[in-house]
C-alpha cells in the first residue's frame, strides 16, 4: 500500500533567474556549513560567497534561521520521497510492522544528522512550532500501524503519542549530546533505533 504522505509543496513558478538564484544560494549555503559549521553562516558572509547582494539574500531567506529553513526543507523532500517511492523497508514493498521499524531507525538518524541545521533553523522569537514534518510523521505511522493492527483502537492518539516519541526528543533538537568516540559504544540515533524497534515490537506483538 503507498504510503499517505503529501508533498510539503513548493513556492509558485519562479522566474529562470530566481530559480538559478535560489539553487546557487542553496548550494553555498550547503557548502559553507560543511566547511566552517552552522555557526559560522551569516546572511553578509552567505551573499559574500555567493557573489549576490544582500538584498537578494534577504529577499529569499527573511533571516538567518530561514537559511537552515530552506536547507532542511530540501532535506525533508528527499527524505519523504525515499519513505514514498524509495525501495523496501523504509519504502513501499516490505511488512508494516518491518516499514513501522524501518522508519522509526532511519527518522531518528536524520534527526540526529539534522541537529545543528534544525536548531539553527528555530526563530529565537518564535516557538518551537510543531512543523509539517512531524504531521506527515503521524500520518505514516498511523496508516501502517492500521496495517499491522487491524481493528486497533484509537488510532490517531496512538500515532500521535508514537510521533512525539520519534519527533520530540529535546536532545534532538536543541542540545545535542556529546558523541562517543567511534567504536566505542552506539550513537543517539542507533541507541534511539534500538528502543523504537523493541517499542515497535512489544506493540505489534512480535
Amino acid at each position: 500500500m503507498d504510503s499517505p504522505f503529501v508533498p510539503l509543496g513548493r513556492p509558485r513558478p519562479e522566474r529562470a533567474d530566481a530559480t538559478r538564484n535560489r539553487e546557487h544560494l542553496l548550494a553555498t549555503a550547503r557548502a559553507m556549513v560543511a566547511e566552517l559549521g552552522v555557526e559560522k553562516v551569516t546572511m553578509d558572509g552567505l551573499a559574500e560567497r555567493a557573489g549576490l547582494g544582500k538584498g537578494t539574500v534577504f529577499r529569499r531567506f527573511g533571516t538567518r534561521a530561514g537559511i537552515f529553513h530552506a536547507l532542511l526543507d530540501e532535506d525533508e523532500h528527499a527524505f519523504q520521497a525515499q519513505v514514498m517511492s524509495g525501495p523496501p523497508p523504509l519504502g513501499p514493498g516490505a511488512d508494516p510492522v518491518t516499514r513501522l521499524i524501518a522508519y522509526g531507525r532511519a527518522r531518528s538518524a536524520y534527526l540526529s544528522g539534522h541537529q545543528s541545521l534544525v536548531r539553527a533553523s528555530l526563530d529565537r522569537n518564535q516557538p518551537v512550532p510543531a512543523g509539517a514534518p512531524a504531521t506527515l510523521t503521524r500520518m505514516h505511522l498511523r496508516m501502517l500501524l492500521g496495517l499491522a493492527r487491524p481493528g486497533l483502537a484509537d488510532l490517531d492518539s496512538l500515532a500521535l503519542q508514537l510521533t512525539a516519541a520519534l519527533e520530540g526528543p529535546v536532545m534532538l533538537y536543541v542540545s545535542a549530546a556529546p558523541q562517543p568516540a567511534p567504536g566505542t559504544e552506539p550513537g543517539s540515533a542507533q541507541r534511539l533505533g534500538d528502543s523504537w524497534q523493541a517499542l515497535i515490537e512489544r506493540l505489534c506483538g512480535h
